[in-house]
């Protein structure tokens, strides 16, 4: 009889996130009786396997690799099923701390369902005592309808906060509580906003507030209880042992992090090829074997390797023996946004910086567009009928004037407004460019010859603008923002100016109402810039109210 190897490469045999069993030595029968050796005999040759491994892989071992890769790769058919199935299922259940999450979730659920029965024991007695109080009658004598709030609740809370990594391995304990806090708050939220649209009372409402206390505590304090028994398995050597490749700065943030939270994992020690020796740096790359049979490692993270040689080297390593491997990136300084990581393809991305931008009040601004373009046209429908009816009394051509402008990012867009000009006014306007009075790329006169006796009296009040609202609606403009300039304004822009097309141009806007006959243009691109740097709702609405008062007093030209 001889030796086989303790682990071969092949599919494990215990469940993700658990620690992986002992495995028994096996037996192999051997085809000659001499062949035979002692019990003391072969122990020593495995011990000579773990110490080096080098000479353990000798070509049988390798031939049974193959044998054993062969076979597995001949029949794939019959794990596709499974797999086919596997693919439905959550994407918790599908994660490596699958087992871990499964409690987790199975906990929370099981919490709930409990606290939800013990209100309603509660509610028997309060009922008799406080028989007038209706929130005491709720759900009487129908624990069903209670156990599918707790169900509801349950799930609310475990999809928001499987959202915030609430079920993560070795999480921190504040960040937790803050997670937990924030699903238990929108899952109440949620279930008191589904209750009030179907009539119920107020007092409804709050024994689910009530209960949501009640959830967050008793969560809370599992969590702490799982903390507890976790360090108690960690003392007890209940825990997945780690190598990490890499004793730099990564690598001891790595190991500073496991150390100090607890969480089911123990650093075993460092592998590392230009380091020292030390207690901490246990050994070089090409020992990974050798220690990790030795110290019965589970998982292998790699800390911000830079050579692809040593990540396939250890990738392969680690396949062959069954361990889990992860790759810290070196992110040269820099904090990621928060957990910000995208899929491209194939390829994680990390996202380092991330701009918040204020979503909720840009969806109120376009609240606040169409509600309002939408009844300023309907109020002064017959005014813009007798405007244009009016225009094409005054002169010949269109009473709209489209003209071509740059949106946000650069986009064009037709913009329309009454037309004030004469109809060949944009063929006349490079013959005026040389009698400009603004400093800049932006083209205005006093007393532009081009513009009509009608459309001088709508230039004054503002009034040949109000089509616009239309472009509003759409999308394509706001009521208050950078005014779209004329395309070949646009491109005589400087790149500083450039910053003005990241909003959306408006009706009107901060140079409109404070510096509309200031000459310079660098004047109006500073006022647009502190717009957009400054934007608030508040200042949208301060614009809006002097917008009205500047037309009133007929300020335009």
């Amino acid at each position: 009889m001889d030796w086989a190897r303790l682990i071969p490469g092949g599919t494990p045999e215990f469940r993700a996130g658990e620690k992986k069993p002992a495995r028994s030595v096996r037996l192999v029968a051997s085809e000659k009786v001499s062949e035979i050796t002692t019990v003391g005999h072969a122990a020593e040759n495995a011990a000579s396997a773990l110490i080096s491994p080098r000479k353990a892989f000798n070509r049988g071992v390798r031939q049974e690799f193959a044998e054993v890769a062969k076979k597995t790769k001949s029949r794939p058919e019959i794990y596709q099923d499974a797999r086919e199935l596997f693919l439905f299922l959550p994407g918790l259940l599908q994660s490596r701390i699958s087992a871990r999450g499964l409690r987790s979730v199975a906990a929370d659920f099981g919490l709930i369902g409990l606290n939800w029965l013990l209100i309603g024991a509660l509610q028997v007695p309060l009922r008799g005592l406080f028989p007038g109080v209706r929130v005491f009658a709720y759900a009487a004598g129908a624990p069903a309808h209670l156990l599918g709030i707790a169900l509801l609740q349950a799930s609310l809370i475990t999809l928001l906060g499987y959202a915030e990594g609430l079920h993560v391995e070795d999480g921190d304990r504040r960040g937790q509580a803050r997670v937990l806090g924030k699903s238990v708050l929108w899952a109440t939220i949620l279930l008191c906003f589904a209750y009030a649209l179907q009539g119920a009372l107020w007092a409804t409402n709050g024994l689910f507030c009530g209960a949501g206390l009640l959830h967050f505590g008793t969560l809370w304090a599992w969590r702490k209880r799982s903390a507890s028994q976790d360090r108690k398995k960690r003392a007890s050597g209940e825990v997945r042992n780690v190598l990490i490749v890499g004793a730099g700065s990564v690598g001891r943030s790595i190991a500073s992090h496991l150390e100090g939270h607890p969480g089911g994992r123990a650093v075993c020690g460092f592998l590392d090829n230009d380091r020292p020796l030390s207690d901490k740096v246990i050994g070089r790359v090409h020992d990974l074997a050798r220690l990790a049979r030795m110290g019965f490692v589970d998982e292998v993270i790699l800390a911000a390797p830079h050579d692809r040689g040593l990540i396939r080297q250890v990738l392969r390593e680690a396949r062959r023996l069954c361990l889990d491997v992860e790759i810290v990136p070196d992110l040269f300084g820099c904090k990621p946004a928060e957990v910000e990581v995208v899929q491209v393809g194939d390829l994680r991305m990390i996202c380092l910086h991330a701009e918040r931008l204020p979503v909720g009040g840009l969806a109120l601004k376009r609240v606040v567009d169409v509600v309002g373009a939408g009844l300023a046209l309907t109020l002064l429908a017959p005014a813009l009928a007798l405007i244009a009816g009016l225009i094409k009394l005054q002169s010949p051509g269109p009473a709209f004037y489209c003209a071509r402008r740059a949106g946000r990012k650069g986009r064009l867009f037709r913009c329309y407004k009454f037309r004030t000009m004469v109809s060949n006014a944009d063929a006349l306007k490079d013959q005026l460019r040389q009698s400009n009075q603004r400093s800049g790329p932006f083209f205005k006169m006093a007393d532009d010859p081009r513009i009509t006796r009608l459309g001088r009296f709508l230039r004054r009040y503002s009034l040949d603008e109000l089509p616009q609202l239309g472009n509003v609606l759409k999308g394509n403009m706001s009521l208050v923002g950078p005014r779209p300039h004329p395309m070949d304004d646009v491109a005589a822009y400087e790149i500083e100016h450039l910053a003005r097309l990241d909003v959306t141009p408006g009706m009107t806007g901060l140079w409109q109402v404070s510096a509309r006959r200031d000459p310079s243009f660098q004047r109006g691109m500073e006022l647009d810039r502190e717009y957009i740097r400054t934007w608030s709702m508040k200042s949208d609405l301060r614009i809006l109210l002097r917008t009205f008062w500047a037309v009133a007093r007929g300020s335009g030209d």
